[in-house]
């Protein structure tokens, strides 16, 4: 399967995300680029998650629909084309990382989805009905991986 090139300018792979983007900081989201997205894809699926969170996989930003032509998103931004749903807080768009006081690093992965198809999901979904609902039609996919912790 082709893969994605997936950065941020503001993090590199790996590395801490600075508090401005965590929910108690200005909770903004993080900028994002890619490229390698395969010419026939029809729409890229964005999900930021804290699978070490401790109810299990946590969303912290799903947005479907997002142009597969474009490059990028700036911070604070909905991806071009993108339709945010409401993440694991309950609200509609970006939720900062917040893992509980004292618990090691987490890891927050940024997940960019190449569909071969438009992406069915209910407003509210959690991480797993995402890797669900585009595994069937993932043409290609690029991971960013970004830590935090209070």
């Amino acid at each position: 399967m082709a893969g994605i090139e997936l950065t941020s300018d503001a993090f590199d792979d790996h590395s801490f995300i600075a508090r401005r983007y965590a929910y108690e900081g200005e909770n903004v989201s993080p900028p994002l680029a890619w490229s390698g997205v395969p010419d026939d894809a029809s729409e890229l699926v964005l999900l930021c998650e804290d699978p070490d969170a401790p109810s299990g996989p946590f969303a912290h930003w799903v947005v479907v629909g997002v142009d597969p032509r474009s490059g990028g998103v700036g911070a604070g931004r909905c991806p071009p084309g993108g339709t945010e749903l409401v993440n694991g807080y309950g609200e509609r768009g970006w939720g900062g990382p917040h893992p509980p006081p004292g618990d090691d690093a987490h890891h927050y992965f940024f997940r960019l989805y190449a569909l071969s198809g438009p992406c069915v999901l209910p407003d509210a979904p959690s991480a797993d009905q995402v890797h669900e609902a585009v595994g069937k039609q993932e043409v290609a996919s690029g991971t960013l991986v970004g830590l935090y912790r209070r």
